[in-house]
Order: structure tokens, then sequence, then C-alpha cells
């Protein structure tokens, strides 16, 4: 998968931001729209990462790469790290791995942040992965650190930590904390008051960072509005999705009977509430917390199948997780063909269901100059022209800092709307310093014999790039 780099999702929004922090480090401008605005996604994370690209001449995707293969780095060891802070068992850390990719339903499901085979193998290079392993080896760090007293400059190196995860990915930001919460909540003994006054020293760490990151202000994100409508497919088809995680609320379930203080236990339930509230209070967007939900019921699995005793109970635990675990690879067996040829897939699994991958558009790009803008309003065109250094009129995505995002979407909107004068498109064209017109042939818009464009390639699935010039 970091060879490949399947493309689908938000790949595109993350090479663009790559391409903007090349062009311009300290002020970048908007990621997709020609404007001067901040962004959430200039963080710590991306910023290395257009650095290192910068220093080594390498090309944005093999930026991307790199950051794939050091999110699955950190993810590996932040997930065993931080198993290993609740048992010795050596098998543990491999079920750990099986159940966080594999235990979770019968129905595909894939998004930023969570971990599962499927989702994972989309969304590999993205901020959210580099900021999960960061969050598993910021818990594994902190139990150890109140367990064993460590000093208070070891604790403000962890607030650093967390401000970092804040700062690189938001929503999972919000799942670190969750996380944090718990493992203090949990920690036995109970944390000194010198442990407790080192946590409140950390805790202004936290809230400084933020505060002087240059890039963007984090705490208007607080109160940022119009991002609950994309995140309502977090509350469907729950049971479909989610049912093998079961067993693992079944297991932390046995470890909230033995301590009631059980931080797996607490983690789990705070993330429960977090997400139970966002889908009673229509904040769709609360649903990011998922994670908290899914992956402390996941390792407590691990953990009590490789913990139990010998007998009937841990065979009878060890078919159960097993069985759960082939159903759960057979559901996200197509991820296959991200990476296989057609013929090279067994014939029992070429069937298999998958996420489908996006088109391409390096054909179109590879004509309009880096910073140029292009009016199209096609959903894929916009989510992946921006990552080769292109922008586009409308932004792909919902933009807090961006203040005419509604007027650049309604532009677009008249500009391919049948009924639009040519007098009003052209007007559109030159507002926006339009040069380049990416649409499908027939479409709307001005007519491709319009004294105003000229074609300059044609691509895949009916696509025509016209390039203006009147």
């Amino acid at each position: 998968m970091v060879v490949r780099l399947p493309w689908s999702g938000d790949l595109g929004m993350h090479g663009a931001v790559l391409e903007r922090l090349r062009a311009d480090l300290l002020h970048p401008g908007n990621p997709l729209v020609d404007e001067d605005t901040p962004s959430p996604y200039y963080s710590p994370w991306t910023v290395a990462l257009a650095l290192a690209g910068s220093v080594t001449g390498w090309s944005t995707f093999t930026v991307l790469r790199l950051a794939a293969l050091t999110g699955l780095a950190l993810l590996v060891t932040g997930v065993g790290g931080f198993v290993r802070t609740f048992t010795a068992k050596r098998a543990a850390v491999a079920l750990a791995w099986l159940c966080v990719l594999l235990l979770y339903g019968v129905r595909l499901f894939a998004w930023s942040g969570m971990p599962g085979l499927t989702s994972l193998s989309l969304t590999l290079a993205y901020p959210s992965t580099f900021d999960l392993g960061l969050s598993f080896h910021l818990w594994a760090l902190l139990r150890r650190a109140v367990a064993d007293g460590w000093r208070a400059a070891a604790f403000l190196w962890l607030g650093l930590l967390l401000a970092m995860v804040l700062l690189c990915h938001q929503f999972t930001g919000a799942v670190a904390v969750l996380g944090v919460t718990a493992v203090l909540l949990g920690a036995r003994p109970w944390p000194s008051r010198e442990v407790w006054l080192r946590v409140g020293a950390a805790g202004l760490v936290v809230l400084t960072v933020p505060l002087v990151w240059p890039y963007y202000s984090f705490f208007s994100l607080l109160g940022a509005d119009g991002l609950d409508d994309i995140h309502r497919p977090l509350y469907a088809h729950v049971v479909g999705r989610f049912c093998l995680v079961a067993l693992g609320v079944v297991a932390l379930g046995l470890r909230w009977r033995r301590d009631r203080r059980d931080p797996l236990a607490l983690f789990f339930a705070l993330g429960l509430a977090g997400y139970a509230i966002g889908g009673l209070s229509g904040h769709q967007a609360w649903g990011r917390v998922l994670p908290a939900v899914l992956l402390p019921a996941q390792i407590a699995l691990a953990i009590e199948t490789a913990e139990a005793a010998a007998g009937r109970v841990r065979r009878a635990l060890t078919t159960v997780t097993a069985a759960a675990l082939l159903v759960g690879a057979w559901t996200q067996a197509g991820v296959l063909s991200y990476v296989l040829r057609a013929d090279a897939i067994p014939p029992g699994l070429r069937e298999a269901p998958t996420v489908g991958l996006w088109p391409h558009f390096a054909w179109a790009a590879a004509k309009v100059p880096k910073r140029a803008t292009v009016m199209t309003d096609d959903y894929y065109a916009l989510r992946t022209l921006p990552a080769y250094g292109p922008y586009t009129v409308a932004p792909a995505y919902p933009d807090l800092f961006l203040p005419d995002e509604k007027r650049r979407r309604d532009a677009t909107r008249r500009y391919f709307a049948p009924a639009t004068p040519r007098a009003e498109r052209l007007g559109i064209l030159k507002e926006y310093g339009v040069r380049w017109v990416l649409r499908k042939d027939g479409g709307p818009g001005l007519p491709q014999g319009d004294p105003a464009l000229r074609t300059a390639a044609r691509g895949p699935g009916g696509f025509t790039l016209l390039e203006v010039v009147g």
C-alpha cells in the first residue's frame, strides 16, 4: 500500500497541502483555492514533510509515500508499546494488531483515522494515521510516567507530544485526549499530588503550543460549523459495520468487573458517550471519536484472549476470536485488488466487495501550470487536481477560514448551469482568474467551439481540458 498509494478520499488534499508548503513555506495560502487564508492542514507534520521534500527534491507523491511508511511504523510500534503496558504476553501484541485491522463487521467501512484494513489501505499517507500512531505512543508513555513517577521534565515533553497530536489532526487529537483522560483516571495506584501537579504543568503546554502555532488558529476550530453533514455516514449501518466489535465489548465487561477503573473500559465509556451525544444532538462531527469506542474493545479482546488460563475457557475464547478475525478478513479481502493484478487474486476473492478507487487527472495536470486556477464541478477532479499544483475555483471541502466559500461554490454552479448567459460565464472566469476549464464532453458551460476556449487535452471518461484564450 505504501508503494501503490491507492487513490480514494482525501489523498488529493494532502498532496495539495505539500504543494503549497513547498512553494512558499511561510505563507502557503489556502491549499485548494487561490486565496491567502490559513488552513488547519498546515501542521507540524505537513511542514516537516514539505521540508523533507524540498531538501531531497522528491516529488510530492514520493513524500506522501514517506508519510505512509512513517505512519505505518508509528502505528505498529505504538500499538505494541501500549499493549505491553497491560500484559507481558507476547501473543497479545500480535492479536491486538489483528483485532485493530480486522475486528469490525460484515460491511466495509473506510474513514480517515479508522485503522481497519480497508480504511488504513486508503489513508496510510494521511496525517490521521501518523497522529494515531503518535497517540498510541503517548498513551503508553503516560502509563509508564504515572506508574514510575517520572520527573516534571518528562511530563512537559508528554504535554508537547499531545499538543503536536492536536495540531496534526484535530479529530484524532480528540481521541488522544479521551485516551489520556482514561489513562489518568484508571492509574493504579491513584497518582500522588506531585504527579497531578506535573500533569497540570503538561496541560499548560498542551494549551500554549496551539496558541502560538503560526499557520492557523487552533481554538477557532472549536466552534466550526458545516462539518456535520459530511459526517452523517459515521452513524449509518452501525450494526453491519461494527458487529464483530461486540466480542471486544464483552472482554471490556470482564475487565470492568475485575477493576472498576480499568483504563480500557474507561476509554471505551468516554468514547461511547461522545459518539452517542454527537448522534443524539445532531452534531455528527462528534462521530470522529469513533476510534475511542473501537480501539479499547479490540485491544481488550486481544489481551483477554492472550491471558486466558489454559482449559475450556481459553479454547472457547480463542476459537471465537479466531472465527471473528476470519470473518473480518473475508469481509475486507477486496483490498488485495489495490495491490495485485486481477489475474493474481485467488479466484474465490476476485468478486470480494471493496471501496472503489478514484480516477486520476495527471493527464490534465500535465498541461496546467502549478498555481493556475481551473474551473470544474466534477466531484473527483475537485479533490484530485490540487494535488498536482493547480487551484480550483470552489474548494472541495468545507473551509472555516475561507470567507467567500459559499460565493465560490455558487459561481461554479452558475458557470455550469445550462441557462447561464455567455457574458456571465465569461465574467465568472475573469473574476477568479480562470485560465483552464475541465468538463465532460457535451456538458454545460461555454461550448468547446466558443472563441474564448481552446481544446488543450482529452482524457478518459469523456473529459476535456480547455484553455481560456480570450
